[in-house]
């Protein structure tokens, strides 16, 4: 099982997620670069600017945005927040602050032991079809009590690259 951990960051109060320790947008960098590589002209942008670009993909959604983080992050999140197609809830949004321009789905199934992410993906890209994140399965009491406890940050701590993206160059 993986660990899960939820925070909040500046003065906007966006949800943020770790998942065995990386940030949940680094996860998702990881899965949708070769993706955008297949897109882009390799003279579009320098390695460095594609690293700023995947890392900066996502953000986390605000507290008046999500209403009650502990349901949504259960997978009872309000219908606007879901998508009925695929039984998917999102779980990042776009950076601009509108959280539809660019969001994050994934299947959230909660049992009395368990919660399960799965089928992550990016509903503006049908043709990506299931990212290769997770599935993650967490102990639901740990993940609960993640929940009650979020840690928030003055700021975004996601400021910098991941040491092995930076070092990587692409």
């Amino acid at each position: 099982m993986q660990h899960v951990e939820f925070f909040t960051y500046t003065s906007d109060r966006l949800w943020g997620i770790r998942v065995d320790g990386a940030d949940l947008r680094v996860h998702a960098a990881d899965a949708i670069r070769p993706l955008w590589l297949q897109e882009e002209s390799p003279y579009e942008r320098t390695p460095e600017d594609t690293e700023d670009f995947l890392f900066k993909q996502y953000a986390g959604m605000t507290e008046s945005t999500l209403g009650d983080p502990v349901r949504h992050f259960l997978g009872d999140a309000a219908p606007e927040l879901r998508n009925t197609a695929a039984d998917a809830t999102a779980v990042l949004g776009c950076p601009c602050s509108i959280w539809e321009c660019w969001p994050l789905f994934t299947h959230i199934t909660a049992t009395p032991e368990t919660v399960t992410w799965s089928g992550f993906r990016q509903p503006h890209r049908p043709a990506w079809g299931e990212l290769p994140i997770g599935p993650f399965v967490f102990p639901r009491p740990v993940y609960e009590n993640a929940l009650a406890h979020a840690v928030h940050h003055a700021e975004d701590p996601l400021t910098a690259l991941p040491p092995s993206a930076a070092a990587d160059g692409a």
